[in-house]
């Protein structure tokens, strides 16, 4: 059933609560009254537990996100973060057991919020919907998340009120060819056609500096195992510089106008290996990339060891800082002439997570408050993303100046331009990166305009910040690109390729496809290191025809057929929201 926000008060009185585990299916059920308006304060203090798929930390929430939240609600975060508890599910299907996930619950969409909802342990929070007035303005998104569920048990994250065809990332891109500009500068910017006319420009920029200031060799490329799942992850990073994004086994891109199996002989997936094998043939890939993690490959970036990034998340955050870039040194993007890099939409229905309500919460119309309040402007600027511009609270970090328009102020420059800076007592002391928010999402877009203001929420994308930004590498990227941004130089250069944000959710493979899958991509992810390590051309070539002949016996086709069909589905989503949003 869906449930806007002008059927929810009919259907409010209706509204149950499941009190029973998944184990044991939903039992003995009890009737809320609406309401239209939360308290303006709350007189006792609680501590409810957060369970948060997205949180790397663990414990309560200090510092002045803290006392912001016990400040407006009375109410203590709980942390609880199975990416601290040893990852995996171990620490979920515990509590699910016990019947009791958590107070607060943010938790993927699709399955998992389908088998919690059946299984009672989320709560119906319909009652309390007419009350949230901030969530309310994404009635859209909340309709789809709970299409088909008879409530409303779920609210969206990323949520935005840009066109789905609009880029969601700010300044840069998700993803893209970043390399140090001040080496490609001194190289005289050589002309780059093509993935492979990187490989000679990144060789002669490991050639000018072989070797970082700690004493380390450096390396053009360096690559990492961690996130390895159907395929060599990093090897998937290239496909997206030609518009691809994965869905399975296959490359699907984002206007929906070709697909690939990450196997076929001409397709990208297997470019991007040979890539990595001629880089490994000129010395320009680093030796540990087989054994390292990510961890190991951000200090190297910090030191100055690797020359390119698959991502400006990774190059710029660890190299660009305040230091580095007033001395010319830094990462920007390439200019690679046939790029039509791959932009996530924004997200008309919201992105991969959503917020919930446990069903034992003992005050859920609190937590409902709550969650209302992170769509709101005070809360959205607190709460989002650190790595995504999260501006946090005005008069802290910011204010509005005379002109209007939101500026950092003195201790939002330590934060933002150097690191850190010690908080004021009265908003709760401390380190001011130790007490923003640990919920780890964002409920609104970064990049959505804050109604308040008139600006993005992100501060990344302020005037007063991007004036201030300027530097000698930004300053000469700038020069050379003819653009302020590297989204501005991409949309310009007709380069940028958005796959419309459809918030699609692939269905669950069956349990004969998930067994395939695991013994395919077992094997895929193996012998993919082995060609990019490849002695030479011919054994990386015998590894290919070994692989696309293992695979194949191993039930390949199947499960690519399968991934194929939700490559299409993805598209005709990405067409109607197109439709239903404008673009």
């Amino acid at each position: 059933m869906k449930l806007s926000r002008k059927t929810a008060g009919a259907l409010a009185a209706l509204a149950t609560v499941g009190l029973l585990s998944a184990c044991t299916g939903p039992a003995t059920t009890e009737k809320r009254e609406e309401i239209t308006a939360f308290p303006t304060s709350w007189d006792k203090p609680i501590t409810i537990d957060v369970f948060d798929g997205l949180a790397n930390y663990m414990g309560m929430q200090e510092g002045w996100f803290g006392k912001l939240v016990e400040d407006k609600f009375n109410m203590k975060l709980n942390i609880i973060a199975p990416n601290v508890a040893g990852g995996g599910d171990t620490l979920f299907n515990t509590r699910v057991t016990a019947g009791d996930l958590g107070d607060l619950i943010i938790t993927d969409k699709g399955q998992r919020l389908e088998e919690l909802t059946e299984g009672g342990l989320l709560l119906d929070s319909a009652s309390f919907y007419p009350a949230m007035k901030n969530v309310g303005r994404f009635d859209a998104a909340v309709d789809k998340i709970n299409e088909g569920a008879d409530g409303t048990y779920a609210f969206p994250s990323q949520v935005s009120s840009l066109k789905p065809t609009e880029p969601s990332e700010g300044l840069d891109p998700t993803f893209g060819p970043y390399l140090r500009w001040d080496l490609y500068k001194e190289a005289g910017y050589p002309e780059i056609s093509t993935l492979e006319d990187l490989l000679p420009v990144l060789k002669k920029m490991q050639d000018a500096e072989p070797t970082a200031p700690n004493g380390q060799k450096t390396y053009a490329l360096s690559l990492f195992k961690d996130w390895d799942g159907n395929m060599l992850n990093n090897a998937k990073q290239p496909t997206t510089y030609y518009g691809f994004d994965e869905v399975g086994f296959a490359l699907a891109k984002g206007d929906g106008s070709e697909y690939q199996g990450i196997l076929d002989d001409d397709g990208q997936y297997v470019r991007a290996l040979r890539f990595f094998h001629e880089a490994n043939e000129l010395g320009i890939l680093d030796p540990d990339s087989t054994t390292q993690n990510y961890d190991t490959l951000w200090n190297k970036y910090q030191n100055g060891q690797v020359l390119f990034s698959f991502w400006p998340w990774l190059g710029q955050a660890a190299y660009n800082t305040d230091a580095n870039v007033k001395e010319g040194r830094g990462f920007m993007m390439a200019p690679m002439d046939d790029m039509k890099v791959f932009s996530y939409g924004a997200e008309a229905y919201g992105g991969k997570q959503v917020f919930a309500i446990g069903a034992k919460a003992e005050d859920p119309e609190r937590i409902a408050a709550f969650i209302d309040w992170l769509f709101s402007s005070e809360g959205a600027l607190a709460n989002n993303s650190q790595t995504q511009g999260a501006a946090g609270p005005e008069k802290l970090t910011w204010e509005v100046n005379a002109e209007g328009e939101p500026e950092l102020t003195e201790l939002g420059h330590k934060v933002f331009f150097e690191g850190d800076a010690e908080v004021p007592a009265e908003w709760g002391g401390g380190s001011y990166i130790d007490g923003a928010s640990q919920l780890n999402i964002s409920a609104v877009l970064p990049v959505d305009t804050d109604p308040n203001t008139g600006f993005p929420y992100s501060y990344k994308m302020w005037p007063s910040y991007q004036a201030e930004t300027s530097n000698p590498v930004t300053d000469d990227w700038s020069a050379k690109m003819d653009a302020p941004t590297t989204i501005d130089y991409l949309q310009k250069n007709d380069q940028l390729l958005v796959g419309a944000g459809a918030s699609y959710t692939p269905p669950t493979d069956s349990s004969e496809i998930e067994t395939l899958r695991n013994q395919v991509k077992a094997s895929i992810v193996q012998t993919s290191w082995q060609m990019v390590f490849a002695e030479s051309d011919a054994q990386f070539d015998s590894l290919l025809d070994s692989l696309q002949e293992t695979a194949k016996g191993l039930g390949y086709d199947k499960v690519l057929e399968v991934d194929m069909s939700k490559a299409e589905e993805q598209d005709a989503a990405r067409q109607a929201v197109t439709a239903e949003f404008g673009g």
